[in-house]
C-alpha cells in the first residue's frame, strides 16, 4: 500500500508546527523520515499565519490552469474554495525531475555546543524537501558526496521512494575532502533531462571551482538553489583565549588566540560568503545562507518561491539579497 503524504493540516501535532521547526528540538527526534514529516506538515500549517500564504495550493495534486488544458481535468470543488481555475494532477504526471545534493565531507560534522553538526542539519533539510516534493508529484533523487559521489538514489516520483530517500540519508557517513569539480560534472553527465538541482553544502572548496561547476548546470538549463550552510562559530568565532583549531579535512592545527584575529577573521567570512552570493545573482540561481541554528521554514518558503517560478514558466529569480 501507498503511503498518503499529503498532511493532516487540522492535526494537533501540525497546530504545534513552530517546535518542530527548531532544529535543537529536531535533534532530539531519532527518526530522519518522521522529523522530515513533521517539518513539512507543520510548516505548511504555518503558511496560513505567514507571508507566504498562499503556496499549499500549489503542492498539493494540482497546478494552475493553463490555455490548452483539458476543461474535464479541472477541479470544480477547489475553484469553489480559492476562486482559481486549478488542474488535477495524476500520480504519472511529474512536473519536474530533481537532484538533491548532500555534501558530505568531513568539514560538516561540525557542531557547534547545543546545535546539530551541519551535515545532520543538512540531512533534515534534503529529507523535508524530498518530502515536500513528493507531495507535489515530483520526481527526487539523491547524491552524496565528498571528494566522489558516495551516494546515488535515481530520481523517482512514487510516495514509496520516500523511504529509500531517507534511509539512504540515515546510512550516509562522511567522506574525506570536499572535491566539487569531479562531482558536479559527473552530475551534468548524468542528467539528461533538464531538471532542478538542490546543492546542501558549507562549500569549502575554491569558489572559483564550485561557481564555475553551478554555471555548466545553468548553460544546461537545469535550474539550481544553492542553500549555504555553516554553523554560527564559523561565522561569529565566539572562542576566547588560547585554542586549538584542527581543519578537519587537512588535519592541520593552529594553536592561537582568536580574540585577536576576530576582525581580520570576519571580514575573511563575509568576504567568503559575498563570493558565493554575487556568485549565484551572476549565474542566475538561487542562495539561500542557513545557519544551523535557522528554523528550516526558511528553506522550505526558499524552495517554494523558486518553484511558484516554475509553474509560472519562468526561470528561478536570483535571491542574492537572502541572508
Amino acid at each position: 500500500m501507498k503511503k498518503d503524504l499529503r498532511p493532516s493540516l487540522m492535526s494537533p501535532k501540525a497546530s504545534e508546527h513552530f517546535q518542530y521547526l527548531d532544529p535543537i528540538v529536531l535533534s532530539s527526534i531519532g527518526s530522519l523520515e518522521l522529523v522530515a514529516r513533521l517539518v513539512v506538515e507543520g510548516f505548511i500549517s504555518g503558511l496560513h499565519q505567514s507571508p507566504y500564504r498562499g503556496f499549499n495550493v500549489e503542492f498539493t495534486e494540482h497546478r494552475p490552469y493553463s490555455p490548452g488544458d483539458e476543461i474535464r481535468h479541472i477541479d470544480w470543488h477547489a475553484y469553489a474554495k480559492v476562486d482559481r481555475f486549478l488542474v488535477k494532477q495524476f500520480e504519472e504526471e511529474t512536473n519536474l525531475r530533481a537532484y538533491l545534493l548532500l555534501d558530505s565531507s568531513r568539514s560538516m560534522g561540525y557542531g557547534g555546543k547545543g546545535r546539530l553538526p551541519k551535515i545532520e542539519y543538512a540531512k533534515v533539510l534534503c529529507a523535508s524537501l524530498a518530502y515536500l516534493m513528493l507531495m507535489q508529484r515530483d520526481g527526487v533523487g539523491l547524491v552524496a558526496f565528498s571528494d566522489r559521489v558516495q551516494q546515488y538514489v535515481p530520481p523517482r516520483a512514487k510516495a514509496s521512494h520516500f523511504e529509500a530517500i531517507t534511509d539512504s540519508l540515515a546510512a550516509g557517513e562522511l567522506g574525506q575532502d570536499t572535491r566539487f569539480e569531479p562531482v558536479l560534472a559527473g552530475v551534468a553527465e548524468r542528467i539528461r533531462r533538464r531538471g532542478l538541482v538542490m546543492v546542501a553544502s558549507d562549500l569549502i572548496d575554491e569558489p572559483a571551482v564550485v561557481l564555475k561547476g553551478l554555471r555548466h548546470l545553468r548553460h544546461l538549463k537545469h535550474d539550481l538553489i544553492l542553500f549555504h550552510i555553516l554553523d554560527p562559530d564559523e561565522i561569529e568565532l565566539p572562542f576566547r583565549g588560547s585554542v586549538r583549531f584542527r581543519d578537519p579535512e587537512s588535519q592541520g592545527e593552529l594553536l592561537t588566540d582568536p580574540g585577536r584575529l576576530l576582525e581580520d577573521y570576519q571580514k575573511r567570512i563575509q568576504a567568503f560568503i559575498q563570493t558565493y552570493r554575487d556568485g549565484a545573482v551572476e549565474i542566475g540561481i538561487d542562495y539561500v545562507l542557513l545557519r544551523t541554528s535557522d528554523p528550516l521554514d526558511r528553506a522550505l518558503a526558499a524552495y517554494l518561491a523558486g518553484r511558484r517560478s516554475l509553474l509560472a514558466g519562468r526561470r528561478f529569480a536570483p535571491a542574492g539579497t537572502r541572508s
